[in-house]
């Protein structure tokens, strides 16, 4: 028998796993999830209880920030400040209260088309977005009043944006830039593929905002620096090789989700009684992670090689349960199909992740000691090519947990589990719970 308070947990969430009611011709009729060959996610359900749950909140289609913040445990309507200054503290920029911070993504504009690619072709290198950030940082200049900006890449088309007035205070309730998510209060959301235009938006003050003022001067800002950035781009080395090589210019900021402070999360360990450490793909989820208190375990960033990927992070994962009470693991992996409408491949990298990470991992680890947990932290659907406010799919084995009838793992198996349909801060503590009770 296991000794009270001696359960490990292995908290696994892998991006936009699944794809909720939408399944694809192609796939027989299934999901991704569904038709892929998962004899690990399997062995889980049929060994623990399994179910849905509304990462945020039901009717909410959420962006990965705000899903993780919730499924880590903490109330995003209470605790969340916008996706830019988690992602510019992941990035290693720190913003005072009154500063500007968003989420930046180099996109490719069809100039006057309805052509907007919102991710350049996904084959800009980090390199490339190094070296077009470095561009913008030296040659633009903000005139339209007295600041400054740092712009900084993380990842392939991915970056950050900071900007700093000297005379008055930034507001962040403006809207997106960015037309795929629509401010809604202090979150976005995610708009289904063809339901937004194709182009650039300008950001204005959200309609009841506190400080008309600083809205309106960071909106004016955000503005500037959309038009002149565009202009460096344009004229960039780094998109004359593009052009070349007959790849998708990068000629375009798209700025979403601003913040003007950081959030300020109660201690992860004072407030589970659990010592956690992150392996995560992306910077982001370990910002956050690192801001609740949680170790970030350092990890390569993601490759085309996903078998050498998932062999690492079994190694990282292994490391860290001797370590930590309980490990949370984001693999990207699943998401980027979803939103590029391949299920094919979706259904690929779903089997990858069983085979590559989970198998080698459950055959190292004990279920009577550990808990493991399989779920995402939201739908990306390749019909619609977007998040969507669908429930994930869940799965708890291990320790205490005792199975139900469910024998596979699915968005329609989960459905029939025990667990029912939870929403996501019911999830941590739940974890914590079982983790207590002897196996």
């Amino acid at each position: 028998m296991t000794k009270q308070g001696n359960t490990k947990i292995l908290y696994i969430v892998l991006d936009g796993l699944s794809d909720g009611p939408y399944a694809l011709e192609e796939l027989g009729g299934k999901t991704p999830l569904e038709a892929a060959r998962t004899p690990n996610m399997d062995l889980l359900a049929k060994r623990g209880q399994t179910g849905l749950m509304h990462t945020v909140k039901k009717g909410i289609a959420p962006e990965s920030d705000v899903a993780v913040i919730s499924i880590l445990g903490y109330d995003p309507f209470r605790y969340y400040t916008g996706r830019g200054p988690l992602e510019s503290f992941a990035a290693g920029i720190n913003i005072k209260p009154g500063e500007l911070a968003l989420r930046a993504n180099f996109a490719t504009n069809g100039y006057g088309k309805e052509d907007l690619d919102r991710r350049v072709g996904r084959n800009l290198s980090t390199e490339e977005a190094s070296a077009l950030c470095k561009e913008i940082n030296r040659n633009l200049k903000l005139d339209s009043m007295p600041s400054t900006f740092q712009l900084k890449n993380t990842i392939g088309h991915r970056a950050v944006l900071v900007i700093r007035s000297d005379v008055n205070k930034l507001s962040d309730e403006i809207t997106n830039t960015e037309p795929a998510y629509v401010r809604v209060g202090i979150l976005s959301e995610a708009l289904e593929e063809g339901s937004y235009p194709q182009k650039v938006q300008y950001a204005r003050p959200l309609n009841e905002c506190r400080d008309l003022k600083a809205a309106a001067l960071a909106s004016l800002l955000v503005n500037e620096f959309t038009i002149k950035s565009s202009e460096i781009l344009e004229a960039s080395p780094v998109n004359e090789a593009r052009r070349r090589r007959g790849d998708r210019l990068a000629n375009l900021m798209l700025l979403r989700d601003a913040g003007d402070r950081l959030p300020k999360f109660p201690d992860f360990k004072k407030k589970f009684g659990k010592n956690f450490g992150c392996l995560a793909d992306m910077p982001i989820e370990s910002g956050i992670a690192l801001l609740t208190g949680m170790d970030a375990v350092e990890l390569p960033p993601p490759t085309p090689d996903l078998e050498k990927d998932y062999s690492q992070r079994v190694k990282k994962s292994l490391e860290a349960l001797r370590k930590y009470d309980g490990i949370y693991v984001h693999i990207k992996g699943p998401d980027i199909p979803g939103h590029d409408g391949d299920g094919q491949e979706k259904k690929y990298v779903i089997e990858t992740v069983d085979r590559c990470y989970l198998g080698p991992l459950l055959e190292k680890i004990d279920l009577k000691n550990t808990i493991v947990v399989v779920t995402a932290d939201h739908t990306t659907p390749c019909r619609l090519r977007s998040h969507s406010h669908d429930p994930v799919p869940l799965v708890i084995c291990g320790g205490s947990v005792k199975p139900d009838r469910v024998t596979t793992f699915s968005e329609k198996t989960c459905k029939k589990g025990d667990l029912g349909e939870i929403t996501g801060t019911q999830l941590m503590p739940m974890l914590v719970k079982y983790s207590r009770l002897p196996a």
